[in-house]
C-alpha cells in the first residue's frame, strides 16, 4: 500500500502536526527539508526527531509513545559503585562531543550499518557549537569507554544515542546526566523509543498526548547560564 508523506522544502521551515504521523511505520511524519540548526530546534520543540538510513531520504518521526526517565529514576547501586572505584572511572561533561558522536556512529554487533551518517554528525556538531547539544563522557584513564549525546531544551534533555566500550559505560553516563540535570531542574530525560535496556533501567513509556504537554512545559523553562560548560561530573 503506498504511503503518502508531506515533503518538506529546505527553504520552508515547518512541520505537519504530529497527530498526522503514521501508525505504520509508527511515527513517520514527513520527509525532506534539511538538518539546519533552526529546523532541528523546531523539530525537538515539536516532539519530532530525524532518523534515516543510508540511501533513504531525510525522514522525520514523532512516535505514538516515548521512553522517558522521570526524576530520581537513575542511581548508583552497590555493584556500580564498586565498578566505578575498581576500574577508576571518571565522568565529564562536554569535553569530547565529537568523539562521543563518532563512537555512537560505529555500527553495533547487531547492526549492519549506522543511522548516524556524516550529515547527521555534522548537524549535531553544529548544534553543539551553538550550545544546544551536549555530551557526557565516561573515561578509564585517557580512554573514552562510554558516553551519550543529545539536545537540551530548557529543563528536558532529549537523548540521541549512547555507546559502551566497557560493561555499564552508557549506564554511568545516564546516571551522571540525570544527577547533573537535577542540580537545577527535575531531571527528565527523553530517550525517544523504548527498548529493553532502557526499560530495565526504569524508563517510563508515555503516550504522545502525555509527552507533548510535558515537553512544552519543561522546554519553556531556561537552564542557568554556565550549567553546560565543560566540567568533571561527580557521581553520587
Amino acid at each position: 500500500m503506498p504511503i503518502y508523506l508531506p515533503e518538506l522544502l529546505a527553504d520552508q521551515l515547518w512541520f505537519p502536526p504530529v497527530q498526522q504521523a503514521l501508525r505504520e511505520p509508527d511515527g513517520l511524519l514527513a520527509m525532506g527539508g534539511d538538518l539546519s540548526v533552526a529546523r532541528l530546534q523546531l523539530a525537538y520543540q515539536s516532539g519530532i526527531f530525524p532518523w534515516f538510513s543510508e540511501g533513504d531520504p531525510l525522514l522525520w518521526w514523532s512516535p505514538a509513545t516515548r521512553a522517558v526517565f522521570a526524576p530520581d529514576t537513575l542511581s548508583l547501586n552497590r555493584t556500580l559503585r564498586k565498578q566505578l572505584r575498581r576500574e577508576q572511572l571518571t565522568v565529564t561533561l562536554n569535553q569530547a562531543f565529537a568523539a562521543v558522536i563518532s563512537k555512537c556512529a560505529e555500527p553495533r554487533p547487531s547492526q549492519a550499518q549506522t543511522w548516524i551518517l556524516p550529515p547527521m554528525q555534522q548537524a549535531y556538531l553544529a548544534l553543539h557549537q551553538q550550545g544546544l547539544a551536549h555530551s557526557v563522557e565516561v573515561w578509564q584513564g585517557e580512554q573514552l569507554v562510554g558516553g551519550l549525546y543529545g539536545v537540551q531544551l530548557g529543563q528536558i534533555f532529549c537523548g540521541e544515542s549512547m555507546f559502551n566500550r566497557i560493561d555499564n559505560g552508557a549506564k554511568f553516563a545516564l546516571i551522571a546526566l540525570q544527577q547533573h540535570l537535577q542540580r537545577y531542574a527535575p531531571g527528565w530525560i527523553d530517550c525517544q523509543l523504548p527498548n529493553p535496556f532502557l526499560m530495565r533501567l526504569g524508563a517510563t513509556v508515555l503516550p504522545r498526548h502525555d509527552y507533548l504537554p510535558l515537553l512544552t512545559g519543561l522546554s519553556s523553562q531556561a537552564a542557568p547560564p554556565g550549567h553546560w560548560r565543560p566540567q568533571p561530573l561527580v557521581l553520587e
